[in-house]
């Protein structure tokens, strides 16, 4: 009983441990080409529906240099959970910016022809902290 329990929960546990390993490597790869300044390559991580919303990477790459500064140069990432919400995944991750301030941000994922890309971002609200 005990190894049909383990088969199960490999079975199972398999495609949501490769589908989350695969999220983190869009993200990773979009995060770094932005380190590189490299806005083509960063818009290739993007949605179709994100691709044609800015319509030109030099669009795009100017968004998120203006609008997510802690995005396109950031010092520091730590991926959290990934979960489902009204069927989209969103993956939720901690970024440091380089002045040290530590910033929230849910990514929603879609699957595509091309595999996973992003298909926007959201900065969370700090969580309350106790004085």
């Amino acid at each position: 009983m005990q190894r049909l329990l383990t088969a199960v929960f490999l079975i199972v546990a398999a495609p949501v441990a490769a589908q989350d390993t695969e999220i983190r490597s869009v993200i990773e790869g979009q995060m770094q080409a932005f380190q590189n300044e490299d806005s083509a390559a960063a818009f290739d991580y993007a949605s179709p529906g994100i691709q044609g919303m800015f319509g030109t990477p030099r669009n795009f790459g100017m968004m998120v240099r203006r609008g997510y500064p802690m995005v396109w140069n950031n010092a520091e990432t730590q991926f959290l959970e990934l979960r489902e919400r009204n069927g989209a995944l969103w993956q939720k991750i901690r970024i440091r910016d380089e002045t040290g301030g530590l910033h929230l941000m849910d990514y929603r994922m879609v699957q595509t022809e091309e595999g996973w890309q992003i298909d926007g971002v959201v900065e969370l609200p700090a969580p309350d902290v106790g004085v």
